[in-house]
């Protein structure tokens, strides 16, 4: 289809409990910049991303125009909004606010610093064939299911399981679609690919990349500035 919009969601709402900081983890400095910040550089960089809406909590709206937007002149942010109190609520929220020519919605976690044009580019190649599609990693070590007493169940055969990751990319209508009916039904899924599933329609797999990383843990802030290093040294 020619003259398509892409448009991205930015989900950058959480509190981050996990990473044990009373800063939230999108907002912790990473190389200088905060990660949210290094995120949306790297996303408005990409030449198929035509704009850009942020979702945060509402207490950080202006905060995020003035001292990231804006500081670090970022270009091709159309709106910063507040969230919900989920995820799926803060998406939502995101696909209501686009602007109605948009034909592709792309989803992004905010933490999520090391985007590239390359990925991007393949995962939004699959989504204007098929509609919908991901990028994740294939699992490599073994995955065990255990009891609460910490005593292994079961051992999963590992062939054909995936460690996903965002972006993940949809046709605009479709995605509006499943949140939708998620919302009508009352059912959350881990990721927004798991709403489209239960349409039904197929979701399409792009090999991811292991700098991709969500940076979620205070280990985690530790292996971004590793890549950071290895990425622009």
């Amino acid at each position: 289809m020619d003259n398509e919009k892409t448009s991205v969601i930015i989900v950058a709402a959480g509190k981050g409990t996990r990473m044990n900081h009373t800063l939230p983890k999108q907002y912790l400095p990473l190389e200088g910049k905060p990660i949210l910040a290094h995120t949306l550089i790297n996303l408005s960089k990409i030449s198929e991303v035509d704009s850009i809406t942020l979702v945060v909590s509402e207490d950080r709206i202006q905060w995020c125009k003035e001292e990231i937007i804006n500081k670090f002149n970022i270009k091709k942010v159309d709106g910063v909004i507040g969230g919900g109190e989920t995820r799926g609520e803060s998406v939502l929220n995101g696909l209501k606010s686009l602007d109605k020519e948009t034909t592709i919605v792309a989803i992004h976690d905010g933490v999520r610093p090391f985007i590239t044009e390359s990925l991007f580019n393949n995962i939004i190649n699959q989504t204007k064939e098929f509609g919908a599609a991901i990028c994740a990693v294939q699992l490599r070590d073994t995955l065990k299911n255990a009891t609460p007493k910490m005593e292994v169940k079961s051992t999963y055969d590992r062939n054909g399981l995936w460690l996903i990751q965002t972006p993940q990319i949809f046709r605009y209508p479709l995605i509006l679609k499943a949140y939708e009916k998620a919302i009508k039904d009352s059912f959350q899924a881990t990721d927004d690919a798991g709403l489209v599933e239960r349409l039904p329609h197929p979701v399409k797999i792009v090999e991811g990349s292991p700098f991709n990383i969500k940076i979620t843990t205070p280990e985690d802030l530790v292996l971004a500035e590793a890549i950071y290093e290895i990425i622009y040294s």
